[in-house]
């Protein structure tokens, strides 16, 4: 078979089911077929003159459009974008929503097996990294099938209103719910959880009276003393973007030179390795979100568990007229070209559900959106605190400028 230059051939798949009539294999093809639609017709015509049917039974209707000699039973099929030939009612027999995630599926799919059992919409979910999502619907336009997209931090969600995968969503529920601060001032996200990023200290090196503020990391006394994971890092970029906000460029500069200053390593690893580096006396505090340390103090291994009782979370800046700890949100927007834009604007209102928000909470230690909902026993163990109130869309807006920044000041 000869490809157009522009389209790879689909994965094969080979059915053996009973299908009794025509109508069963368009219901069959709408269910489970990823649609290429950038090489559609082209290469729906090429799998049309290659589609042969070997065992169908009771599908006469089928015969005659094949022009079969006798009935078959069973269909082994090539996979073909078949979709693009069936007839519109097909598909709206069914509501679905399709959804490209950055979060893991263990963190998304049970709330979506909820919405589906309280509403009746199918769903269909595509899970990977924030960028390569990111970029896959900048590359298929008006073509994707994405509905949603979920992704994690102010940065990335401003990333993808700036890059035009979005949609402004006029939606009453959502701006109730959901404080102005923690989603887009033109509604094209919505933040979903929040997460801080506090300092983790070592009990044993470090005590309370010993910390107060995220400038003063920067103090001579933390040299040698600080883990904290590289600048490419999304979470760090729009930690030192808010601080950009509170304290403009030459200051936010001269922190983070200080910051490097006092570097205990060459940053690496994830947050959960910081916080790993400081229970293993490597160094003494970093910043990390804390969800990192409620996954370890809820993990059935028992290093874990002795990692997380080694330190303790401190919310820097919470004087009373200074601005709080740093803040941010995983979030959702409904993309630019969606197709079930009621589907979606249903998931994302049962999203910020107080049930929903709550899972949230209990399952990745996370802090719910919503005003009122109740927080798990470890979020709750992290302590109050005094929340940066500042408009998270102001964190990509900064992005550029604290990436040069941090770039100048060696934070590698």
């Amino acid at each position: 078979m000869i490809w157009p230059s522009t389209c790879r051939p689909p994965t094969l798949i080979a059915l053996d089911s009973t299908v009794h009539s025509l109508q069963d294999l368009h219901w069959y093809w709408t269910d489970k077929i990823y649609l290429w639609k950038q090489c559609s017709a082209t290469i729906a015509r090429t799998f049309l003159s290659q589609f042969r049917i070997y065992r169908f039974k009771g599908a006469h209707a089928v015969k005659s459009l094949f022009s079969m000699e006798k009935p078959v039973r069973h269909l082994t099929v090539l996979l073909l974008p078949l979709l693009f030939i069936l007839p519109d009612f097909v598909q709206a027999e069914t509501q679905v929503v399709n959804i490209y995630s950055a979060r893991k599926e263990a963190l998304i799919l049970p709330l979506l097996e909820k919405f589906k059992k309280q509403t009746g919409i199918d769903f269909k979910l595509v899970t990977g990294k924030a960028d390569t999502l990111l970029k896959r619907l900048e590359m298929e336009g008006k073509l994707s099938p994405a509905d949603v997209f979920i992704t994690v931090d102010a940065g990335r969600l401003h990333r993808a209103k700036i890059s035009g995968v979005l949609q402004p969503v006029n939606n009453a529920e959502l701006k109730k719910r959901i404080p102005h601060n923690l989603r887009d001032v033109d509604n094209y996200w919505f933040g979903l959880s929040q997460r801080t990023r506090p300092l983790i200290y070592a009990t044993e090196r470090v005590t309370e009276k010993d910390l107060s503020s995220y400038e003063a990391l920067a103090d001579a006394k933390w040299k040698g003393r600080i883990c904290v994971r590289s600048s490419s890092n999304i979470y760090n970029m729009s930690l030192v973007a808010s601080m950009i906000a509170s304290n403009g460029i030459e200051k936010t500069e001269a922190w983070v030179r200080g910051l490097v200053a006092n570097f205990a390593r060459p940053p690496v690893g994830g947050d959960t390795d910081q916080i790993k580096a400081v229970a293993a006396g490597q160094c003494d505090l970093t910043i990390a979100n804390t969800y990192y340390l409620g996954r370890l103090i809820l993990s059935k291994k028992a290093s874990d568990n002795a990692v997380a009782n080694k330190v303790a979370v401190f919310n820097p800046n919470q004087g009373e007229d200074d601005r709080g700890v740093h803040v941010n949100v995983s979030g959702i927007g409904i993309t630019r070209y969606a197709k079930n834009v009621d589907a979606a604007n249903r998931l994302l209102e049962f999203l910020v559900s107080d049930d929903a928000q709550a899972w949230y909470a209990e399952v990745n230690s996370e802090y719910p959106v919503v005003e009122g909902v109740a927080l798990s026993k470890t979020v709750e163990s992290f302590g109050e605190f005094k929340a940066d109130s500042v408009y998270l869309g102001i964190l990509g807006q900064n992005n550029l400028a604290a990436v040069k920044l941090m770039d100048r000041a060696g934070w590698r």
